[in-house]
């Protein structure tokens, strides 16, 4: 069996635009975009925690060093720029592998830095008795 797990996080990402009059998708930062693994057209989903909105769109990559979160097309209107957002990405994983599977989780702070990164499988393995 498979089972869908969070392949990636960027967790409280500032909304830097929200483009209405573009076709779709979130920019983001390339630099942010390396740092856990998400890639061009990915699907991910959005957690607005202002508003409490959650939608799914896909990335376009942004310019690097620049911060930019910036929501495209029907999107921009979940948003205000300067909303903290969480941006999450999935995979599916065979249940005997789920125990090596490591997600990535990056901390950023409201200029869209990193200022931590967290190996979530090390945490849930620790908690489940693996190593």
């Amino acid at each position: 069996m498979y089972r869908t797990l969070m392949k990636a996080k960027l967790h409280r990402a500032t909304v830097t635009e929200a483009n209405l009059n573009y076709v779709g998708s979130i920019t983001i930062d390339e630099d942010l975009l390396d740092a856990v693994g998400m890639v061009t057209n990915e699907k991910v989903q959005i957690v607005n925690i202002n508003n409490g909105e959650r939608f799914e769109t896909y990335i376009i990559p942004g310019a690097r060093k620049s911060g930019t979160v910036c929501l495209n097309g029907a999107a921009a209107r979940l948003v205000q720029p300067g909303d903290v957002v969480i941006i999450i990405s999935y995979c599916l994983i065979h249940e005997e592998k789920i125990v090596h599977h490591h997600p990535k989780v990056a901390f950023l702070n409201e200029r869209n830095e990193i200022v931590e990164m967290v190996d979530e499988h090390t945490k849930w393995a620790q908690n489940n008795g693996y190593k």
